[in-house]
């Protein structure tokens, strides 16, 4: 009974919309007219497509930025606090971690700015150019080379408070008897990190991994008020595509058929990430 109210808004907001995303994805319908039963023909369409395709090989990539990254430079970041002691630890993780709380809205926004013409970037670079150096200047997110990944740095800016957070709060948990012991044996830095740090935080590993790796797959608000999938397609990603096929071109249900896709697709990653962590610990 106590659960029963909880419940009832779970499914309401949440199950049943799936269920329903489901069953439209059987369809093929435009949003107004009389459906179609298609069966698995959409679903069959999200690989068949080239564009969808695309998207998804897209989204692998995102990945790397947005998850693998944001991982390293944390992990790169807390093996050196764990050696040294840092003034304002507390102010620097709150900055870090500040990405978290501010609307993607207003991120994409500030780094439409950070990589504009006359943005930060490209006058970095400039300066640079008149030292002697190459040009490299670019319209980053109008670039048809540079947008993707432009839009992952994006995502390692994100990621790294987020994963460093928790980083930090395992990293108070390992006995600092295990540092002293990896010292006296003559341990580096780079022996300590593997063989006390590292296993130390192999559950928050596996959180940050999955929080970061399901931002990725989520990705629509950033790329839609970014780059709206372009130039071209070069920044369309499977999350994009489900607004993009549902509103735009009113294939609601090959869109609700990427939307189940993604649905599936995450809670694969979460569950294959915990029982890697799980067999690890084993």
């Amino acid at each position: 009974m106590y659960v029963l109210p909880a419940l009832l808004v779970y499914g309401g907001f949440l199950l049943w919309p799936l269920a329903r995303g489901v069953q439209f994805s059987l369809f093929e319908w435009d949003g107004l007219g009389t459906a179609t039963w298609v069966g698995i023909s959409n679903y069959t369409s999200t690989w068949s497509d080239p564009e969808l395709r695309g998207a998804f090989g897209h989204l692998l990539i995102l990945v790397v930025f947005y998850a693998v990254l944001p991982c390293c430079i944390a992990f790169v970041l807390v093996a050196a606090m764990s050696r040294t002691k840092i003034r304002g630890l507390t102010f620097f993780r709150t900055v870090l971690f500040l990405p978290q709380v501010i609307a993607m809205v207003a991120v994409a926004v500030a780094w439409q700015w950070v990589y504009s013409a006359d943005g930060p970037v490209n006058t970095v670079l400039g300066w640079l150019h008149a030292m002697g150096l190459p040009d490299w200047r670019h319209g980053w997110l109008g670039d048809f080379t540079f947008a993707l990944p432009a839009v992952g740095v994006i995502g390692t800016w994100g990621g790294i408070g987020l994963a460093l957070v928790l980083f930090l709060a395992g990293v108070q948990k390992i006995p600092t008897e295990l540092y002293e012991a990896a010292r006296i044996d003559g341990a580096g830095p780079v022996r300590e990190f593997f063989a006390v740090t590292l296993p130390g935080l192999r559950r928050e590993l596996a959180v940050a991994l999955t929080l970061t790796t399901i931002m990725a797959i989520r990705n629509f608000d950033l790329i839609y008020m970014a780059t709206s999938g372009g130039p071209g397609n070069s920044t369309s990603v499977p999350a994009y595509e489900v607004y993009n096929r549902t509103f735009n071109t009113g294939e609601v249900g090959l869109g609700c058929a990427i939307g189940v896709t993604l649905a599936v697709l995450a809670f694969g990653v979460t569950a294959g990430i915990g029982r890697l962590a799980e067999g690890r610990g084993e």
